[in-house]
């Protein structure tokens, strides 16, 4: 089998020639095929994953033209990176003029493009980013977390789930409703005159109030 950096050479000198999807399998999201798998071994996965998602990163500055070292790598190049990989994409993204725009289970083949999944992209994004700063990355000049690659992100979300019929809002946790007022507290005192009525009989005052 080809290696990644062959592959990536024979594409740039040829566009139009198909490249074999197995050599880019590590670009793509990890499925957990049990859900009883022990918590050591999805972390191992997740590790293993993380590492080839940094080689490939790696490589792919390395046969950019100009070549990139990783202290100049900015937003921008991630953003052509996260590009680059949509021809590697499984997920067909219907274009507006597309019969089957919106429809999430197209009943027929269409000539629409196959592009890399928003969750793939996001969750890459999110490894490279923790492999930034475990290779000696300074969090504030991480290029995984610039501005432009969450915006990037957010309109491949967006753009999907429209072509797709595909919903990734997440679900919003119910309010809880605000606990009722105490009740008032009826007064029980009584207020007295400010002044006594006067007084009758034995005595009483001489003369009228």
């Amino acid at each position: 089998m080809a290696s990644f950096t062959e592959l990536v050479e024979s594409s740039n000198n040829h566009h139009h020639e198909k490249i074999n999807i197995e050599t880019v399998n590590n670009i793509e999201i990890t499925s957990s095929s049990s859900s009883a798998a022990a918590p050591a071994s999805s972390s191992s996965r997740y590790e293993n994953q993380k590492r080839r998602d940094w080689n490939t990163f790696g490589q792919y500055l390395r046969n950019h033209r100009p070549p990139l070292t990783l202290s100049r790598c900015s937003g921008a190049h991630v953003l052509e990176f996260l590009r680059y990989l949509d021809q590697f994409g499984k997920t067909k993204v219907h274009t507006p003029m597309c019969p089957f725009y919106g429809h999430p289970n197209p009943p027929a083949p269409c000539p629409c493009p196959l592009k890399q999944a928003w969750g793939s992209l996001d969750a890459l994004v999110g490894r490279l980013r923790a492999a930034y700063e475990e290779n000696g990355g300074k969090p504030e000049t991480n290029p995984f977390g610039a501005r432009a690659v969450r915006l990037y992100l957010r309109e491949v979300r967006d753009l999907q789930s429209k072509a797709r019929g595909v919903s990734y809002d997440k679900k919003k946790k119910r309010k809880r409703p605000p606990p009722p007022p105490p009740p008032q507290q009826l007064s029980t005192s009584v207020q007295l005159p400010l002044s006594s009525p006067p007084l009758s009989g034995k005595g009483a005052l001489p003369f009228e109030l």
